[in-house]
């Protein structure tokens, strides 16, 4: 669900405080776009996917980044458009509460 090497990989590119402020913003961004996805024309969801993956991708949300890239394509010309956003919230939740459960036991440096 998360890719635990890549997110410590991330802590050490960028500092710590670097890396809280990117958490941060991540997951800020990411609940907007996650609350507006659901009634998106296909043009707009498979932007806003594409948008996801990266930042999945970025922060280790490696099941979350699969999902979005598969969505993506459907979203693409002569795709059929068909995505369940219903999983891609839960998802994001199961990959979110992880995180944070994670960095809650992470002791301060």
């Amino acid at each position: 669900m998360v890719d635990w090497e890549r997110l410590e990989e991330l802590r050490t590119e960028i500092g710590e405080d670097g890396f809280d402020e990117v958490v941060g913003m991540f997951l800020e961004e990411t609940d907007e776009v996650m609350q507006r996805i659901h009634g998106a024309a296909p043009d707009h969801l498979g932007r806003d996917l594409h948008f996801l993956k990266g930042s999945a991708l970025n922060l280790g949300f490696d099941q979350m980044a699969r999902f979005c890239q598969e969505g993506e394509r459907a979203c693409a010309p002569g795709g059929s458009g068909s995505v369940d956003l219903n999983r891609l919230h839960e998802i994001y939740a199961a990959s979110r509460r992880s995180l944070m459960e994670r960095l809650q036991r992470k002791p301060a440096a």
